[in-house]
């Protein structure tokens, strides 16, 4: 008895059209469900360094006032109000300087992915955001403090 063998058909090694478009596809949602959270991770991120260069500078400002007992250039020495110091894509300034010798005002400003975002803190302590665009949407602006999560002011 001869035993025939039969010869099975060779499958072609690779992908399918049809696979290949379906995990482009998967590809293509779940980029568009992660980038935009990846933004805001980002600029989450930017808005932290605004915030601790705020609160550096605000820091800087008291130590001058308790030695000069004023905010404005005292003793031959520029009020630290001067300086424009640059946080990541922020900037952060004494805009117009000290108002006075016992009042000013700090912003952070932002440019880039945070352009439209302004983080502000003044001699008391208060701190307040505004948002504008083109800064996306969802943050808002916050007269209690500073937002520094999408939607989420203190």
């Amino acid at each position: 008895m001869k035993s025939r063998m039969r010869a099975r058909p060779q499958s072609g090694k690779g992908f399918t059209l049809i696979e290949l478009m379906v995990t482009v596809a998967i590809v293509g949602i779940l980029a568009a469900i992660a980038y935009p959270s990846y933004k805001n991770y980002v600029i989450q991120g930017q808005i932290a360094n605004a915030t601790t260069g705020l609160s550096a500078m605000a820091a800087n400002m008291e130590r001058y006032y308790q030695d000069n007992r004023t905010y404005l250039p005292a003793n031959g020495l520029p009020s630290p109000c001067v300086a424009v110091i640059p946080y990541g894509t922020f900037t952060v300034s004494c805009p117009g300087g000290p108002t006075d010798a016992t009042h000013f005002q700090l912003e952070a400003d932002g440019s880039g992915a945070t352009a439209g975002f302004k983080f502000f803190i003044n001699e008391q302590g208060k701190q307040t955001s505004t948002v504008a665009p083109p800064a996306p949407s969802g943050w808002t602006p916050c007269t209690l403090g500073w937002e520094t999560k999408q939607g989420k002011c203190p």
